[in-house]
């Protein structure tokens, strides 16, 4: 029985007897078996993490800004160990002919009311937008405007005890030109439309300058607002309380860098648990490998205020730990967000996403255990208006990712292999020229500016088998993929038979996307815009360590 096979009927077996398929990662698990856990709980590009307790479960969302499918659900039970459930979002910008970079899905916030699970994000051009269900692993209503304006973004609802909901958020001065404050205005009971203009209820001034992302909260009659100030890279968490939603809020700074390397530390989420403790989690921005998800303890002075992290110096104002005791738990379940993929399955992995709303023409699950992904006619564009590019998070910052694919070609100037994208990129590609597969190296600096890709071509192969039919027969290479990723760079490398692989003499310095992180999969494209599509058959992607 082949390797693939096996895990095909491990796979089955596992999820006969549980609602979601656990999966233990290869190259990061943040849970070291002795109580304790180490920083980043998620090594991924989850970026604007909130998270909501309901009963022992503890759920998570983060921006997915343009990629499809949006709105990521994780779950867990002890805040350490997650794993992708399912997404709330499937659709954004039907109309749109290419990528939406950076657009649509900014910093959602998850909230549990009255039985629902209710998301809320500002899209700064559009406005306020929600969406809600009885079941996060499920399917989501969809979505609902429920203010419309531009630059509102970092949005909070907060149902208070006799029923009112309020919503707090913040400005995108790129959007409308005021940023560092924050606002909050009465939503009707039900969550569904503006019933006030908003109040300014924060300025945060030369002080506290870019003021973002809100999260409102409620606790012993205080009215809490978690929010970050001083810049995604460079800044601090502020907390502030009023005895009014509306306010006077007095603010004071509860967690900054410190004499740590966590810079940021960025928005995030306060988590009171079942068993009393309370925990906060926020995002640390690493740059190409994206924006990754920290977990930080959290302690109340006897003053009433929030000490977030570590306070040594005991002054009030935390800073993070790498290292700490696990969230007291029921759980000893070991489990991280899925990365490989055999493509045995009739639905897509929920670890994959597209740049763009999906269409069915950019390919599909099959029942022979691939994952085809047919040829865009991209034209002479570049693969930053490719909607159709097969993409994951990376899943850290060293590890080593080996594909297997069979690549059909029809005619001339098709292609498919291997990404690592970004606003530079870099892909391993076999394209079809003649009667032969030319294995090239494209390579693209500034491609969120227009400029074209370089093509470097490595090596020649003769096709591994023809179409014997006599209208536009296929060209066939089966070809094997590999990309190593460590220190910021990566180096592709290619073998035709997954056994001896030859590295491509050029190391490749990876580049995050517009507002996200570098991701890596698989493209499938051409330039030649007559005749019928070719494709890629993806049979499976495996990641070990570096």
């Amino acid at each position: 029985m082949t390797r693939k096979r096996i895990i095909t009927v491990i796979a089955l077996i596992l999820s006969a007897v549980t609602t979601w398929a656990q999966y233990r990662s290869n190259v990061w698990c943040p849970d070291q078996g002795d109580g304790t856990y180490v920083n980043p709980v998620i090594d991924a590009d989850y970026s604007d993490p909130d998270v909501i307790c309901v009963g022992d479960d503890y759920y998570l969302t983060a921006s997915s800004f343009n990629c499809m499918p949006g709105l990521p659900i994780l779950h867990s039970k002890d805040l350490v160990n997650w794993q992708i459930i399912g997404h709330a979002l499937n659709s954004q910008f039907p109309e749109a002919t290419r990528p939406e970079h950076g657009n649509g899905v900014w910093a959602p916030c998850l909230r549990y009311h009255d039985g629902w699970f209710y998301i809320y994000w500002g899209d700064p051009d559009r406005g306020v937008f929600m969406v809600k269900t009885q079941d996060p692993a499920g399917r989501w209503e969809a979505p609902v405007l429920v203010v419309e304006g531009k630059g509102i973004i970092d949005t909070t609802p907060l149902w208070d005890d006799d029923g009112r909901c309020y919503l707090a958020n913040g400005w995108a001065a790129s959007r409308c030109g005021f940023n560092s404050v924050l606002t909050l205005r009465e939503l009707s009971a039900d969550g569904t439309r503006a019933i006030s203009l908003p109040v300014m209820v924060f300025d945060g001034g030369n002080e506290n300058h870019t003021t973002e992302g809100p999260k409102l909260y409620k606790r012993d009659g205080w009215y809490w607002i978690f929010c970050p100030a001083g810049g995604v890279a460079t800044g601090w968490q502020l907390a502030m309380r009023s005895r009014s939603p509306f306010g006077p809020y007095e603010w004071r700074k509860v967690m900054h860098q410190g004499a740590t390397t966590i810079n940021g530390p960025h928005q995030g989420a306060w988590v009171h648990t079942p068993f009393g403790e309370d925990w906060f989690l926020h995002f640390q921005d690493k740059g190409a490998p994206g924006r990754v998800v920290h977990l930080q303890p959290m302690t109340w002075r006897p003053d009433g205020w929030p000490v977030i992290g570590q306070d040594t110096d005991g002054d009030g104002c935390g800073e993070p730990v790498m290292r700490h005791r696990k969230p007291q738990s029921n759980s000893r379940l070991i489990v991280n967000p899925v990365e490989d993929d055999e493509f045995d399955n009739p639905v897509l992995g929920k670890q994959w996403q597209w740049q763009a709303d999906y269409q069915e023409s950019f390919g599909m699950p099959t029942a022979n255990g691939v994952m085809r992904l047919y040829n865009y006619r991209l034209g002479a564009e570049n693969l930053w208006a490719a909607p159709n590019l097969l993409l994951q998070k990376l899943p850290t910052e060293h590890f080593t990712a080996t594909a297997r694919m069979r690549i059909a070609a029809k005619a001339d100037h098709q292609y498919g292999g291997l990404v690592m994208m970004g606003r530079d990129y870099q892909a391993l590609v076999a394209c079809r020229e003649g009667d032969h597969f030319l294995l090239q190296l494209l390579t693209a600096k500034d491609a969120d500016k227009g400029k074209p890709h370089d093509v470097q071509t490595l090596a020649t192969f003769e096709p591994s088998e023809r179409d014997r039919i006599d209208y536009q027969p296929a060209l066939y290479l089966i070809i094997y993929m590999r990309v190593e990723v460590a220190d910021g760079q990566c180096r592709f490398a290619y073998s035709l038979d997954g056994k001896r692989f030859h590295e491509t003499q050029q190391a490749f310095a990876i580049r995050e996307g517009k507002w996200i992180g570098a991701k890596l999969g698989f493209v499938s494209e051409e330039t030649n815009l007559k005749g019928n599509r070719g494709w890629v058959d993806a049979d499976w992607i495996r990641f070990s360590k570096q």
